[in-house]
């Protein structure tokens, strides 16, 4: 399977420390410096060339991408963190980095690694045939478990046994495109459990089940419309292909579960997410004026905790059988941590509101004093497409007025609307929602010729985008 547990860890922690050029001195606690509100748009140029590179690259110089896809992310890093040590001073940018890193990046990581590993502890055991009712029920139940275990943990958990049980197909593609799209992002609607950006609005006083109650129709629409196009496609694709049968499974293993222990770690993870948005221990650690809370350490401390006892606890050969290795996490790590680093002034422009360069598509959202809920939805979820969900959905809240008792009634429409795209539309590129990613480099992984970036675009663009303009005219107009 590749590096141990420990080397994979060692690698994620270099990965995550690499950009620390700075003398460890200037780390004392003290007060700090921020990026200006009136950033010219053209800070953005080293993000934009992040998403080039990862789109552009692997097409036109695969073999290097390859090898050296974490360099491109690192100079992308730097080329955002030296122009601003330049123009701010090292202090901001040294601030700027620690706050993406501690606060964002390194819990995204270890959020995601531990789901990955305990995920990938689980194996389906007995043979599962890919016909389109057994692939479109594994899609349906999968959307269901996201809202309740986060898209992460169900598609992490449901991405290897799909892939297996169509191992013998010759169209493949679709099926994880459309995994991508339902369980993977549009799935996650209905708690604060199913994805960040309602997670942020629970935290923010939104209760526990709103979103149940306002997204269920919507989420209902759009995965049953997803679900009975991918039966028909399925199904003339596998006709077209013989409607063939695999190979007869000779190990006479019985259906069912293997590692079941790491369905109780799933749970535990869960917990412990959302016990660190409850619970409130104070700040622990300030560095540079980044404020480290108690509860956030912990949580972290005990996903780490969590995935050293699934790799503990599981059988190594049931790993092997369930085509595990280390490679998609270690990809993904690479790769954000420049999108992270290099997104930071895109963030910062965003988070200006009406005072950024964004102010007039940040205006588009009100008319005479009133929301518009059809912008609200669309510039919601085009942000959340390429840049983090969760600020992108917290900064459009609080445009709303960030009042959660108002928003929640008199405009619940309009919160409807913002969760709504924030959580759909990740679904639109390859970063727009956490585990995007992660299931290509295991598709890729496991011989699936996935699409480009900008070829998944044309999936996405072609599919999704008149499911959501319909969703628009009928409950955001």
């Amino acid at each position: 399977m590749g590096k141990t547990l420990p080397q994979t860890l060692f690698t994620l922690l270099c990965t995550a420390l690499l950009a620390l050029c700075v003398p460890c001195t200037v780390l004392a606690s003290g007060g700090h410096a921020s990026l200006p509100q009136n950033l010219p748009i053209y800070w953005i140029i080293p993000f934009v060339c992040m998403l080039l590179s990862i789109a552009i690259a692997p097409l036109t110089i695969p073999h290097f991408w390859e090898h050296h896809f974490g360099k491109v992310a690192v100079f992308w890093a730097f080329a955002f963190l030296v122009p601003c040590t330049i123009s701010f001073g090292p202090m901001v940018a040294l601030h700027e980095f620690l706050h993406a890193i501690l606060t964002d990046y390194m819990p995204f990581i270890i959020l995601l690694f531990s789901l990955f590993t305990v995920a990938g502890g689980v194996r389906l055991k007995g043979s599962m045939v890919g016909t389109p009712v057994v692939n479109t029920a594994i899609l349906g139940v999968g959307t269901v478990l996201a809202s309740w275990m986060g898209t992460t943990g169900a598609a992490m958990l449901l991405i290897r046994p799909i892939l297996r049980a169509n191992a013998h197909r010759r169209y493949r593609v679709h099926s994880v495109v459309f995994f991508i799209f339902l369980v993977a992002n549009i799935g996650g609607s209905l708690t604060p459990l199913g994805d960040p950006p309602l997670f942020l609005g629970f935290l923010k006083g939104v209760s526990f089940f709103w979103t149940t109650t306002h997204l269920f129709t919507k989420t209902l629409l759009v995965a049953g419309i997803l679900l009975a196009l991918y039966f028909l496609l399925d199904s003339i694709l596998y006709a077209r292909e013989g409607k063939p049968v695999p190979v007869k499974d000779e190990s006479g293993e019985k259906f069912g579960l293997e590692g079941k222990i790491n369905l109780l770690l799933l749970a535990c993870i869960v917990i412990s997410v959302l016990a660190s948005g409850i619970l409130d221990f104070g700040i622990w650690i300030s560095v540079m004026g980044v404020e480290l809370a108690g509860q956030n350490i912990l949580r972290d401390l005990c996903l780490l905790l969590i995935a050293a006892l699934s790799w503990q606890l599981t059988d190594r050969h049931s790993r092997v059988l369930n085509d595990f290795t280390w490679g998609p996490i270690l990809e993904v790590a690479k790769l954000f941590f420049g999108i992270f680093l290099s997104m930071i002034p895109a963030i910062a422009i965003l988070r200006a509101g009406t005072n950024g360069a964004l102010a007039s598509v940040i205006e588009l959202v009100t008319s005479n004093g009133q929301p518009v809920n059809s912008m609200y939805f669309w510039l919601a979820g085009a942000l959340s497409s390429f840049l983090d969900n969760a600020p992108t959905y917290l900064v459009f809240f609080n445009t709303a007025g960030g009042d959660p008792v108002h928003l929640m009634t008199d405009y619940a429409g309009t919160l409807a609307a913002i969760s709504a795209g924030a959580v759909f539309m990740g679904a639109n590129t390859y970063i727009g929602n956490a585990p995007n990613f992660m299931v290509r480099s295991i598709a890729e992984e496991q011989g699936v010729p996935m699409p480009s970036f900008f070829g998944y675009m044309v999936w996405s663009c072609g599919i999704l985008l008149p499911i959501f303009a319909l969703l628009t005219w009928l409950f955001f107009i």
